[in-house]
């Protein structure tokens, strides 16, 4: 592949070897493929004619007469319009044609400036607003990206949508409500950053001298507010213990994964309360397995890493009527909580504790009734089947009552926690496990063996297709069954079909399953 000839131009591009791309000499077209650059010519012109009038009644006439800014103008009209894909050679191995990639995306894809401007919500009014990208407009920007340099420190990448930002001004993060100082702005590239002044509507940049800006983050002028669509991020599905293979790397582990989790919303670290270990959490085992990579490489810390464990949730699925009544008594003042409450799953489109208190006449003083909701949202944490963690449940206190002397905020904290856990069973409390949407591109011959496999993991096929002469399968499949699937996937298609997965929802689990979830979470031999 030495290098291609442009239709348009009616020329040819021949590349440098030496230069891997970056040089380049136009020629004409060699001799002996004239002839079929002139017949591929001649199809070009005649589909951008189709699609122009002006230019139809052109070709009829006299095809040369065709200006190549007529094509461009046409050309661009159809991408625009979705008729027409262009399509460009290259090689990206030895960089070969990436400049005529990156002409073709200026001169026929749509600009910022194509689009009314973006879309957003003032934080003040909480009423739409339309951002033009225009330099004139106050400044808006969306964070995208924290990375960490080791020169620089840390980067916030951002894609500015209109205005303009100098360096060491600053701006307003909208999720924070605080004035965030710009210090210094650069231009990034592949393996080095020059330092620019301003950045401008349209252009991407990273900004060094933040104090606490995350991916997705609106930043813009302090006087012109406004939140710009953020990103959704899934919880992570997937969790494994990790420790240093050395005490020395305990605080570089410590800062390595505080990095890593501020660069990467989707990746979580915790402390587990029972064991002491350090979870990692992200959205599958190629994730985790990046991860770990990196502590290795980036941060130089070598870590043990235990058996990847799915993050299962719990789920109310029926309402339940308790009364729970606490009463301690060990000399001097004792301890009394008296309450009747109603645990049931909450409204649709509501997450975490919908808590609401119809107590009349005092029966329980107004100020333990805060204390009542804390109990039940710290019962929530510790799930009470297998101690997951329960995304969302209404309770509803109905009734109750006191002593003057032995009720206090901790005695009706703990009347929750312990009415939660012992309502649990009337309340029919589930496991649930993460469900995920799986896509595998295999050839046909290899097709049975791969849904037959699926089926054996409790997947559900949706789907079946054809794609460029491979068969598609798309599956739903829960996470705990697909630990090591990719293996698995090689040997029935010798290495010829490929997998995409990807978090989907949570589905309550078969009751055997859960049956050996709990036992495993409780330290009991299934």
């Amino acid at each position: 592949f030495k290098g291609i000839v442009d239709l348009v131009k009616n020329r040819a591009i021949v590349w440098h070897e030496e230069g891997m791309g970056a040089t380049f000499d136009v020629i004409d077209i060699p001799e002996n493929m004239k002839a079929e650059a002139k017949k591929y010519r001649a199809l070009l012109i005649e589909e951008v004619a189709s699609y122009d009038e002006n230019l139809l009644e052109k070709f009829m006439e006299d095809e040369e007469s065709i200006t190549e800014d007529e094509v461009h103008a046409a050309l661009r009209a159809a991408v625009m319009d979705m008729a027409i894909i262009p399509m460009i050679c290259g090689s990206a191995f030895k960089n070969k044609g990436v400049q005529f990639l990156l002409d073709a995306v200026c001169r026929y894809l749509p600009s910022p400036m194509d689009k009314e401007g973006i879309v957003g919500v003032n934080p003040d009014t909480e009423k739409e607003e339309v951002r033009k990208p225009d330099v004139k407009e106050p400044f808006a920007a969306l964070a995208f990206k924290i990375a960490t340099d080791p020169f620089v420190g840390r980067l916030a990448f951002f894609r500015a949508y209109s205005g303009r930002l100098d360096a060491g001004s600053y701006v307003l993060n909208n999720r924070s409500g605080k004035k965030e100082r710009i210090s210094r702005i650069y231009q990034m590239h592949a393996n080095k950053q020059n330092a620019i002044d301003f950045i401008e509507a349209g252009d991407i940049g990273a900004a060094v001298g933040f104090k606490s800006i995350k991916t997705g983050d609106t930043l813009t002028d302090e006087k012109h507010p406004i939140v710009l669509e953020s990103m959704d991020f899934p919880d992570p599905v997937i969790g494994i213990a990790v420790e240093p293979k050395t005490k020395a790397d305990v605080d570089k582990l410590g800062m390595g994964l505080a990095k890593l989790a501020e660069e990467d919303p989707t990746f979580t670290v915790r402390s587990d309360e029972a064991s002491g270990q350090t979870i990692i959490s992200g959205m599958g085992e190629l994730h985790l397995d990046v991860i770990v990579d990196r502590l290795r490489r980036e941060f130089k810390v070598e870590v043990n890493q235990g058996q990847p464990q799915v993050e299962y949730k719990e789920a109310i699925t029926q309402s339940a009527d308790h009364r729970e009544v606490y009463k301690k008594q060990s000399g001097g003042r004792g301890k009394f909580a008296d309450i009747v409450f109603t645990v049931e799953p909450a409204d649709e489109g509501v997450t975490g504790l919908q808590f609401e208190s119809i107590i009349k006449g005092g029966n329980v003083p107004k100020e333990f009734i805060p204390s009542i909701e804390k109990g039940f949202k710290m019962a929530m944490v510790n799930g009470p089947l297998a101690g997951y963690e329960i995304d969302s449940m209404k309770v509803t206190l109905k009734d109750g009552s006191y002593h003057d002397v032995d009720s206090d905020q901790l005695s009706f904290e703990l009347a929750a926690k312990l009415g939660f856990k012992n309502c649990a069973r009337a309340a029919k409390a589930v496991i649930m496990e993460p469900i995920m949407k799986l896509e595998v591109i295999t050839p046909e011959e290899n097709m049975g063996d791969i849904v037959g496999d699926l089926n054996r993991r409790r997947g559900q096929v949706s789907d079946m297709g054809d794609r460029a002469g491979a068969k598609t399968v798309k599956a739903t499949v829960p996470l705990s069954e697909m630990f090591g699937y990719v293996t698995t996937l090689r040997t029935l298609s010798s290495g010829r079909a490929t997998s995409t997965m990807e978090f989907s929802h949570y589905a309550e689990t078969p009751s055997n399953i859960s049956e050996e979830v709990i036992k495993a979470a409780k330290g009991v031999e299934s």
